[in-house]
């Protein structure tokens, strides 16, 4: 007997909002991401103002592609897909709104903030603890209307694309509180909870998984139903779903360590991050030709129709992405991309290529739906298509090419034996393919700028639709699966909270693998009875080089190396960073290591240097700092900042809080006095007298022999 039909209604209002967002943030993003393209290459972009220099802008535009465009375009799409799969409305339209614009308001504060140097110097977790609680609590708000949605469904067959939206639910959860464990000292600032080879071992455990999970996971849904809606045929394999879907979550959570291949970190766990990033080629292949044989039999259409061709280049690029992932991962590939342009290429064929191009098929997809009417533009689409493809080419390959350039002057010995370059050499000689990146990106931006003006024009034409309505029957209580039907597979697909469940055991796995054993087995961080705990002076100094992000051009790690060793020093030891909260290691060299500045160069040197680069580095790509010159240090938070070190396990005296400020006063006057020698005169209690206490200090806690000894 024929169950009777239900009525009920998919309410548009949120996605037509998401839709907006991602628009507006998409533009903010890229236009800031041009901003710091160019400042690599002329320097005079940073306008010597401390809100716009590369340091602290360049977090802003990670930021903003990443949790605002990309967020947004993942709100957008579930806020769309999920209710039609579900065959039910949204659980809560309130709870909609609560999230839009709890959302949105992160993504302001996260700017502001970020601009001001409030940030906790963790690469894609800079946001400092207020704002992470909001980001969990809104989260918890999108993951409460999501599966409340899917429990009222009509639908008994969860939708492969639900499954991606579950574990990336789930796996975002645990990465962010995980990773956001951090004891404040102040409205809005706060020390990472881990210290040193541990919290790089979370970092990049969420950092990596991060990509996986909000860049990856969820996109593998939209791709999952865009695509074949928009080809109008089916998905080409059930099965590959399901190995891609398992596979994936499994395998994805273990590959964190091979951001730190030849780092102090354990080699086990390098190797572990080795091993499970080469085994996730399967899975993501399996997700890629399922996706583009979807399109097999229909790709006269694909000729005619722009989203289309967005669809087969983004699954293009996650193919490759997804092969060069864990070719960067092999210790012999890594050992020559790590710290270089490579690892920027090989990210923004991903974001570009992926991200992007699902994202502007998506919103070619869902306007004229939502404003009933057809795009104002096939043939302006179909030119963003091409424009945005041209932008992805001149912007990755003169950065693989500046990205290989730099690994091979790096290591580029004389036959005396001597390096061959100066570092500053190495920077200079791939300017122009900074510039070449730079073009290519405005191309990329022009292309969006069509798809703004034929969305705006398309929705000129047209008239909102708010609400469509649908009808099914109610879910069946005795359902039978239809021949064909995966049966192991079944029963865990018709119960969502149990798969839920299992997505966390399986996420977790990895991370509890890897993460518990260098936390509780001291083996793994060996302690050095030289290093100690920052000065008062030092300390304030470390925060001031987080403040202004020089973690995104300078790292703090001498790998084992022959060229690394001969050019900067001894290699770094785990015991060295014991007391770092957080850890500074950095990815990018855009500038050398600093690990071992300390006593390199006299203070006259560093003052000068901050002041204006070029005097002492002709040449010099970096900003200039005067601000730090001006600016008196704020100390009112330094014994605040002693006590929460204390917390966190830093053997400072009992009390020390107490005398902290004179010890720093005291340090600082001898910095000052030393200038004086130099013809310098700058009052102790500025910034620059601190950051200069810091400097001096990397690198010395341990002695370093007088003969370099070559590890490799």
């Amino acid at each position: 007997m024929q169950q009777p039909l239900e009525r009920f209604a998919y309410d548009n209002r949120h996605v037509k909002a998401f839709a907006y967002a991602t628009i507006v943030w998409g533009l903010v993003g890229m236009l800031v991401g041009l901003l710091i393209a160019f400042q690599i290459a002329f320097p005079a972009l940073n306008f010597d103002f401390a809100y716009t220099t590369f340091g602290r802008v360049r977090p802003v535009h990670t930021n903003a592609v990443i949790f605002a465009f990309v967020g947004n375009a993942i709100y957008m799409t579930v806020y769309y897909a999920l209710p039609r799969l579900m065959k039910t409305s949204m659980f809560s339209p309130k709870l909609g709104w609560i999230h839009f614009w709890g959302w949105q308001s992160i993504i302001v504060a996260a700017a502001v903030t970020l601009l001001a140097g409030y940030t906790s110097g963790k690469e894609y977790a800079e946001l400092e603890w207020p704002i992470d609680i909001a980001i969990t609590l809104v989260w918890v708000v999108f993951g409460l209307n999501m599966f409340m949605t899917i429990l009222k469904r009509r639908e008994r067959h969860m939708y492969v694309a639900v499954w991606f939206w579950i574990a990336t639910w789930v796996t975002v959860a645990m990465l962010h509180i995980v990773n956001s464990f951090e004891l404040p000292f102040s409205a809005l600032k706060s020390y990472s909870w881990y210290a040193g080879v541990q919290d790089a071992l979370v970092q990049w455990w969420y950092g990596h998984n991060a990509v996986a999970f909000f860049l990856t996971t969820p996109f593998i849904g939209v791709m999952y139903y865009f695509v074949p809606k928009a080809a109008n045929r089916p998905v080409y394999s059930y099965r590959w779903s399901i190995i891609h879907f398992w596979a994936l979550i499994f395998l994805y959570i273990w590959a964190g360590p091979h951001h730190l291949l030849y780092t102090s970190l354990p080699d086990w766990a390098q190797s572990l991050g080795t091993v499970f990033s080469v085994m996730l080629i399967l899975p993501s292949w399996a997700g890629m030709l399922n996706g583009l044989m979807t399109l097999r039999g229909a790709w006269d259409k694909v000729r005619e129709e722009p989203i289309l061709k967005f669809f087969v280049v983004a699954l293009t690029c996650y193919g490759m992405s997804t092969f060069e992932g864990p070719m960067l991962s092999l210790k012999s590939v890594n050992a020559i991309s790590h710290f270089t342009d490579w690892t920027v290429a090989h990210v923004h064929v991903g974001a570009l290529g992926w991200n992007g191009f699902l994202t502007f098929g998506a919103l070619y997809f869902l306007v004229p739906r939502l404003w009933n009417t057809p795009l104002y533009s096939k043939k302006m689409a179909a030119q963003h298509f091409w424009i945005g493809t041209l932008g992805i080419i001149l912007y990755a390959i003169p950065m693989y090419w500046a990205g290989f350039s730099q690994a091979l002057m790096w290591k580029e010995f004389t036959p005396e034996g001597t390096l061959k370059y100066q570092f500053l050499q190495t920077v200079t000689n791939i300017r122009p393919m900074y510039i070449l990146r730079g073009i290519g990106g405005t191309l990329y931006f022009v292309g969006f700028l069509m798809l703004v003006v034929n969305i705006w024009k398309t929705i000129a034409a047209g008239k909102f639709v708010p609400t469509e309505y649908g009808e099914a029957p109610a879910l069946e209580k005795n359902f039978v699966p239809h021949a064909g039907y995966n049966f192991w597979h079944a029963w865990i697909e018709r119960r969502p909270v149990q798969m839920l469940i299992v997505s966390l055991v399986v996420v977790a796995i990895g991370g509890l693998l890897e993460l518990i054993p260098t936390f509780l087995i001291k083996s793994n961080v060996p302690t050095i009875a030289s290093v100690k705990p920052y000065t008062p002076l030092e300390l304030e100094g470390r925060d001031i080089y987080i403040r202004e992000g020089c973690y995104t051009c300078h790292s703090q790690m001498v790998r084992p190396f022959r060229d690394e060793v001969t050019r900067y020093g001894e290699y770094s030891k785990a015991g060295e960073f014991v007391y770092d909260h957080p850890f500074q290691w950095g990815s990018k060299r855009t500038g050398p290591d600093l690990h071992r500045i300390g006593g390199k160069y006299p203070d006259s040197w560093h003052y000068n240097h901050m002041m204006k680069p070029t005097l002492m580095s002709p040449g010099s790509l970096m900003p200039n700092y005067p601000w730090l010159l001006d600016d008196d240090l704020n100390t009112s938070l330094t014994a605040a900042k002693i006590r929460a070190m204390q917390t966190l396990g830093v053997p400072y005296p009992e009390g020390y809080d107490q005398i902290a400020v004179a010890d720093l006063n005291k340090q600082a006057a001898q910095i000052a006095e030393g200038l004086k020698k130099d013809k310098i005169t700058t009052a102790p209690n500025k910034e620059i007298v601190a950051l200069i206490a810091y400097l001096q200090r990397l690198g010395k806690d341990i002695k370093v022999k007088d003969e370099t000894v070559v590890i490799k």
